[in-house]
């Protein structure tokens, strides 16, 4: 049987990324035969070039260009900012060019996944902003169809370019369900897409 990593890469800053990254991950591991690997990237700064811990205080390691090329697929997420990708994500995937060299990532999928402070927030974009240099190495994008339920009864987070969070007032981490639901739909998708391609 396949035995093979998803890999769920994203950055938080206030913990509603990393709360989608989680759900995406149990939507991963729904899976048999394929695991989620979870993996974040380090802050960077326009004013110093301060060198961060090779390993952060918590949650997931930093990403690596092992990780890239070891997993079968990719789930990346970010918060939304000015409907864009946040700097550190950005920063991560600049860095990428062996990778685009040598073919690492051509024909795996990937999804996307966001969050916002505001139903009006960019989520769409930033969505897109994070396909745009995948679809470059090669990679196969997958969505959200609209035979998956939640998508057509959520009034908060949820498009079928991938999952998303509002925040709105309540805490940065309080999805709704129909949230939760899309991030696992989505990452069962992408599971079972990339064992299928693997395999």
């Amino acid at each position: 049987p396949l035995m093979a990593d998803v890999l769920v890469l994203y950055y938080s800053r206030n913990g509603a990324t990393d709360a989608l990254a989680r759900e995406v991950a149990r939507g991963i591991d729904s899976v048999d035969g394929i695991s989620a690997r979870l993996r974040t990237v380090p802050d960077v700064s326009s004013v110093t070039e301060a060198t961060a811990d090779t390993v952060p205080e918590s949650g997931p390691p930093y990403a690596t260009s092992a990780d890239l090329e070891e997993c079968i697929g990719m789930v990346i997420g970010s918060p939304s900012n000015f409907g864009n990708m946040a700097a550190p994500l950005k920063h991560f995937l600049d860095g990428t060019l062996n990778e685009w060299l040598r073919g690492a990532l051509v024909g795996k999928p990937f999804g996307a996944f966001a969050s916002t402070g505001s139903l009006h927030g960019g989520q769409e974009t930033t969505l897109i902003s994070m396909g745009i240099p995948l679809i470059h190495h090669g990679m196969v994008f997958v969505g959200v169809p609209y035979t998956e339920p939640a998508l057509s009864t959520t009034t908060s987070g949820g498009t079928p370019y991938g999952p998303t969070h509002v925040t709105w007032n309540r805490e940065a981490d309080s999805l709704s369900d129909e949230e939760k639901q899309i991030a696992r739909a989505l990452g069962a998708r992408v599971a079972e897409i990339a064992g299928k391609l693997a395999a």
